[in-house]
């Protein structure tokens, strides 16, 4: 029920999921007069994978988190948390209101042993034709160094696990490479990850740095890892969109200028397509004893697909599991 839109994204959203995936089956928890309509004219297989479970109630974006915790009874998100909780869900995806989200997840259902609050990860496209895991991207504003080395580990389960890649590459976001540079608690995490030899620790990169491809796992802190995010994809959307309108223009251009436009167009669109946002959209809540996926709250339907997609996947990599294992071999069982 959540976003900027509600059922009219989620639902036929979820539908793609399910026709995309044979063995899925959806729990969609909300309004059934705002669902069931947007069911009408499937087919029937479609339909026996869907079940509707009954939540009246709404937390509103603009509600402030502690007020929509308290007065979370009864709201879609909370029934989805609890379905999550008892073992009836595997995974949550929610494109609702992130604080109360966030708040209410790790209430219900716990931070992993060794980690002390959880962080916001999605893993972008890079380069290299490869992937990067990016964390924290707004969970935590202020982190201490303990936070940002736990970001690390669990980041680099993400990179094994998920993108495939051994030994990841994991550095700490600031503002020069220079060891001597950044806040303390950066240079006394850049310190802790130097002497843990389980992690591939290569040091600083600058946010120019974010899509290279240069490192597997980049760590940061909430603030500075949501402006960066934002700021990229801003960057990518005005760059798609100029593409788009390229050709547009200048109709009077000659049959052998307006080909080039279009083969041009079509390279640059086939080029920086798999940047686009809504392809990636779906940050994981990592660091949960259970998969709580966030959703952009303005997703249109494959972007919000595409984070149903990103639960799946960390079911099938039992995602919190992995991590529990990381952790008891990362850290000391009295940080734990």
């Amino acid at each position: 029920m959540g976003g900027d839109v509600g059922p009219r994204v989620t639902v036929p959203a979820a539908l793609q999921a399910l026709a995309s995936n044979p063995a899925l089956k959806l729990l969609l928890v909300g309004q059934p007069e705002a669902i069931q309509p947007l069911l009408a004219q499937q087919s029937a297989e479609l339909i026996s994978r869907v079940e509707i479970i009954t939540a009246d109630g709404i937390i509103a974006n603009d509600a402030k988190p502690s007020n929509a915790i308290r007065q979370s009874k009864g709201t879609s998100m909370r029934v989805a948390l609890e379905l999550v909780k008892t073992g009836q869900a595997q995974a949550c995806v929610s494109a609702g209101n992130t604080g109360a989200l966030m708040g209410l997840a790790k209430l219900m259902l716990k931070s992993i042993e060794g980690i002390e609050r959880p962080a916001l990860m999605t893993i972008l496209p890079n380069q290299q034709k490869s992937q990067t895991v990016v964390l924290d991207l707004g969970a935590n504003v202020n982190c201490s160094s303990d936070m940002l080395v736990q970001f690390a580990v669990m980041g680099s389960v993400m990179a094994e696990e998920v993108v495939n890649i051994s030994k990841p590459r994991v550095a700490l976001l600031n503002i020069g490479e220079e060891e001597s540079k950044g806040l303390d608690n950066i240079r006394e995490a850049a310190s802790i990850l130097k002497e843990t030899t389980s992690i591939n620790y290569i040091g600083y990169v600058e946010g120019n740095e974010l899509l290279t491809g240069k490192t597997d796992v980049l760590v940061c802190d909430g603030f500075a890892g949501n402006v960066s995010l934002k700021t990229m994809e801003g960057v990518i959307r005005v760059i798609l969109s100029l593409i788009k309108s390229t050709g547009d223009q200048h109709k009077k251009s000659s049959w052998f200028m307006q080909l080039a436009k279009k083969w041009l167009k079509k390279r640059l669109m086939k080029r920086f397509g798999d940047m686009n946002p809504d392809q990636y959209n779906g940050a994981t809540l990592l660091g949960l004893k259970g998969i709580v996926i966030k959703s952009h709250g303005a997703a249109n339907e494959g972007a919000f697909k595409a984070a149903i997609d990103r639960a799946v996947q960390a079911v099938e990599k039992q995602v919190p599991e992995r991590i529990t294992a990381r952790l008891n071999i990362v850290l000391p069982r009295s940080d734990q």
